[in-house]
């Protein structure tokens, strides 16, 4: 076969690609070269012998090789194609066996925002309160965003063989996506601004957003920060002033315990795998508690409106009150810290310091 097309070559090669023919280079010394020589080809020919399984659909291997690619796992990866670099590879360091039950569980759970909520559900809070509520809100929008970008800027290193721990987390980036609207719609239902964000609040979300390393990215967020976040969601939950505050407050807390339940698991496995790993993730807290050492933590804003929302009032016994449930929040969140890296194999006594410097943010 010979042609004169500027493109024949192009299109020939995908033509044989598609049907199992060899498209070969053009005979040297001829006159007039031919642009392509096809050489009909079967499925036990040279090129179709090399071919190599992407493991089996059900088993997940320790490292993929780069040349399975973008191939679906199980498939029959033809020889020749693109060797792409996914430099998350490793299934020790990626792997949860809990991952594809929660991908499952977290697609069957997405819910709209626009109906799952009772956005036009009358109520009334004094000002105040509502004020607190705003001041809430945007620090929880705030937050959320810095744990969306998070998973989404290792989406595109994690080698597609573990295609279940990219789903999950691609669902995840969409559940903060949501919690970012509904806080913020929230925030915006009957006031016209958002709250105060605070130098030392976005300092500390800057060094989550920073890190570049998977395990300590994904521990610094999942098990320290989202984790205390589950609580302070429960906290809004329990003394939410309205029906659309606790709603909103129920529905990211679920999305939430999910994310902190795949943080735990597959770093338990990674810790039980590498040993050494805990060296790496201590470190992690140690230098993240350096570099927020002279930042302020907490904004008062946001202190003092989850005091007034726990409060309900403004009577000096009702902000007593409140102020010992911030208080007990905040012990909370120290215990289930102190127990989620306990999972994770440190000792009791070593969980319990490195609880303590976890940042006064929160997240």
């Amino acid at each position: 076969m010979d042609g004169r097309a500027p493109a024949l070559a192009v299109h020939l090669g995908a033509w044989c690609r598609a049907e199992g023919h060899r498209l070969e280079s053009p005979a040297p010394g001829l006159a007039e070269p031919p642009v392509a020589v096809v050489v009909r080809g079967d499925r036990d020919d040279e090129r179709w012998m090399t071919a190599t399984r992407a493991g089996a659909p059900g088993d997940v291997v320790r490292r993929p090789p780069p040349e399975w690619g973008l191939a679906a796992r199980g498939a029959l990866v033809e020889a020749g194609g693109p060797e792409p670099m996914f430099d998350l590879d490793d299934r020790d360091l990626l792997w949860a066996d809990v991952a594809p039950r929660l991908y499952a569980h977290a697609a069957a759970r997405q819910w709209d925002p626009a109906m799952a909520i009772p956005w036009n559900e009358p109520f009334q809070v004094p000002d105040e309160v509502e004020a607190a509520v705003v001041q809430v809100m945007t620090y929880l929008t705030e937050n959320e965003q810095a744990a969306l970008i998070v998973p989404a800027r290792f989406l595109g290193r994690i080698h597609p063989h573990f295609r279940e721990v990219v789903q999950l987390l691609a669902v995840q980036v969409a559940d903060e996506a949501r919690h970012m609207e509904i806080f913020t719609r929230r925030a915006l239902l009957r006031h016209d601004e958002l709250g105060t964000s605070s130098a030392g609040g976005r300092a500390s979300l800057f060094a989550l957003v920073e890190e570049t390393d998977f395990a300590l990215a994904s521990f610094l967020l999942s098990v320290l920060g989202e984790g205390s976040f589950v609580d302070l969601l429960a906290f809004l939950e329990r003394h939410a002033p309205d029906p659309v505050t606790r709603r909103v407050a129920w529905l990211a807390m679920q999305d939430e315990r999910r994310h902190v339940l795949f943080g735990v698991a597959h770093l338990a496995q990674h810790a039980k795998a590498d040993p050494k790993v805990r060296d790496r993730l201590r470190a992690a807290i140690e230098r993240r508690y350096d570099a927020l050492r002279d930042t302020a933590g907490l904004n008062a804003e946001v202190f003092d409106s989850l005091v007034l929302l726990a409060a309900g009032g403004w009577s000096p016994e009702q902000i007593e009150t409140g102020y010992a449930r911030v208080q007990r929040l905040e012990a909370d969140m120290d215990q289930g810290r102190r127990r989620r890296l306990e999972r994770l194999g440190f000792p009791a006594d070593e969980a319990e310091a490195l609880s303590a410097l976890h940042t006064r943010n929160f997240m």
